[in-house]
């Protein structure tokens, strides 16, 4: 029987940790793995490996694999270039608290320090990303090296780095010895549904108790805890935000969840953060702080199980670090109920009042097709297991505004990164971890651009073994890099062309070419039944739909800054100046529209 190599243990190792996918592209730094992945393929070892069209995009898989799932990501990648390929997938991990573990290359250990080919300081270049990095230097060193960076990527929700170098890539693995300096470790992951103690819990519910216009935050830390975040709110008469990352944790049709909070939020969201109170956050790190009542105005408790988040963007009275599922079930018993529920009466009329905004600001005319529309759309035809991607650009604001998850779908986007083009590989992983679920990618054409059309060639090799062939890319064609150019525009720069404009490209085209179903879409009365068809398609569908990039995604709250920026845009003279005004108005008048007619609604009952 021949001995097993490093390479061979360390897949049987993740195999052992119940990690099964992995996401990797080839080289020869990483060649001796490469091997033994083969040779486990062979073997017929529990795992598949996917190779995407790029380094960055196995990161994000791996990054998108972990929210999907909630376990741990595998991205795997060569020494030197490759290696540095998957930073941006990885920040991604880091930034939005994902456990990740990176197996990368390097050149042999002899030959380091000496300026050779390829050679990178790849402990050096992952100090910041990685919550642990390490090169395996032996064969008896290989155990520990792999089994701490599952354990603490799962433990701290931080992506690690495994480093192999070529030559111990292939050496003979060596049983940890009973020696001096060896340490023998084990598989397995601790509970992390921690608790704090009754007294912390009592000082929380007094506090909330006392309150009488609480609004709940809630982020991607309570995903597993619905029916409890549920029971919160009813038990303190309370309004629910979510984070855009926790947009899937609470019910879409929750007459008092108002979606997200600031500049992709909507108006209820924010009068509830002016109005409260008391405020309780609930595994959210949300990042903008200015959104957040003035300081003084509400009490504040938060849970999170990352004790560093803790009063990070307001003064908690009370910091609770926990498990939020556990930590809310512990809490809800010493809640009393709340007998006046005009606080959250008054949230669901709003949410109402925001309803009627975002559908007649969906249904304003534009040149050629309101990209709102498309999205109320959307929302229409869901099927209820839907999983939806977005990207960090426009595509962000539409799903924020106009699409709600329901109890079984999920959605997700790079979040604290805000990184372009990560709606492709989200939506490919998510397909991998859920092959029987519908899956739609949003994304706009720049993003797409990037290396979005690289994974369609990876949905290609792969999409006949999925158990429900339906993965939908909307690719919104408007020829510009539009979340930049209206950025441009609020600080009061006309938007620049130069770097703004983006080729034009036939997307449904490509996607006919790839042996997929392209449907171009460049009139508003064939976008229901362009869903409808991509819905029941038997194939992977791009939806290649022509909207107009000068449809602003305006806040639900601008400020004066804001709005002085804007202007001073226009006077400078944007290229898109009329269409800019336009459109603004359109928005605007819709709005006011909306709320007027739903005052005089209001009045006549």
């Amino acid at each position: 029987m021949s001995k097993s190599t490093v390479s061979d243990f360390v897949i049987d190792r993740l195999i052992a940790w119940d990690l099964h996918r992995f996401y990797g592209f080839p080289g020869d730094g990483i060649g001796g793995f490469d091997g033994a992945l083969e040779r486990a393929e062979s073997d017929g070892k529990d795992f598949s490996y996917i190779r995407p069209t790029h380094e960055e995009i196995a990161a994000f898989m791996a990054c998108a694999h972990a929210k999907f799932t909630g376990d741990v990501g595998v991205c795997i990648a060569t020494s030197g270039p490759g290696a540095i390929h998957m930073l941006n997938g990885l920040y991604d991990a880091k930034m939005d608290s994902q456990p990740v573990v990176a197996i990368v290359g390097q050149q042999g250990l002899v030959s380091l320090g000496s300026h050779a080919q390829q050679e990178v300081n790849l402990e050096r270049v992952f100090a910041d990303v990685a919550g642990y990095v390490q090169t395996v230097t032996t064969g008896m060193h290989a155990q520990v090296v792999v089994d701490r960076a599952v354990r603490i990527a799962r433990a701290k929700r931080c992506p690690t780095v495994v480093i192999l170098p070529a030559d111990v890539q292939n050496m003979d693995f060596e049983e940890p010895a009973l020696t001096h300096w060896v340490s023998r470790s084990g598989v397995g992951h601790a509970s992390t549904a921690l608790t704090p103690p009754e007294e912390e819990l009592r000082r929380a519910a007094d506090v909330l108790n006392a309150g009488g216009k609480v609004a709940m935050m809630v982020g991607e830390g309570a995903r597993g805890a619905t029916d409890e975040v549920i029971a919160v709110a009813e038990r303190l008469g309370a309004g629910i935000i979510t984070a855009l990352l926790g947009k899937d944790v609470v019910p879409g049709d929750l007459p008092y969840h108002t979606q997200q909070l600031g500049l992709l939020g909507s108006k209820p969201s924010y009068d509830m953060m002016q109005d409260c109170d008391t405020l309780l956050m609930v595994g959210s790190n949300y990042p903008y702080a200015e959104f957040l009542p003035e300081t003084g105005q509400a009490r504040g408790v938060q849970i999170d199980l990352s004790s560093e988040h803790l009063s990070l963007r307001y003064p908690m009275e009370v910091n609770l670090a926990g498990d939020a599922k556990a930590t809310l079930t512990a809490l809800l018993p010493h809640l009393t109920q709340q007998q006046d529920t005009s606080w959250q009466e008054q949230v669901i009329e709003g949410m109402k009042d925001w309803n009627h905004v975002t559908e007649k600001e969906a249904m304003t005319e534009a040149d050629p097709i309101n990209p709102r529309y498309v999205y109320h759309l959307l929302n229409k035809h869901l099927p209820d297991n839907a999983i939806v991607t977005a990207d960090a650009g426009t595509t962000a604001d539409w799903y924020g505004h106009h699409i709600k998850l329901g109890r079984h779908m999920s959605g997700n986007l790079s979040g604290m990164l805000a990184s372009m083009l990560a709606a492709m590989p989200y939506a490919v992983a998510a397909k991998f971890a859920h092959p029987d679920r519908p899956v739609v990618c949003t994304i706009g054409d720049g993003a797409f651009q990037m290396l979005g059309m690289n994974e369609l060639i990876t949905v290609k090799r792969h999409w006949k073994t999925w158990d429900d062939p339906r993965f939908i890319v909307l690719v919104l064609h408007n020829h510009d890099l539009s979340q930049v150019s209206w950025e441009m525009r609020e600080v009061g720069d006309p938007r620049w062309d130069t770097s703004q404009l983006v080729e034009d490209m036939d997307y449904a085209g490509y996607a006919d070419l790839l042996g997929l179903r392209g449907i171009r879409v460049d009139k508003p009365d064939q976008v229901a039944d362009a869903w409808e068809t991509a819905f029941s398609a038997d194939r992977p569908v791009v939806l290649d739909v022509h909207t107009d990039p000068n449809v602003p995604p305006l806040p639900a709250h601008i400020s004066f800054d804001e709005a002085k920026g804007f202007l001073a845009t226009l006077a400078k003279g944007d290229p898109a100046e009329r269409a800019v005004i336009r459109n603004s108005l359109r928005a605007v008048g819709a709005e006011l529209f909306a709320n007027a007619k739903n005052a005089l609604s209001r009045d006549n009952t």
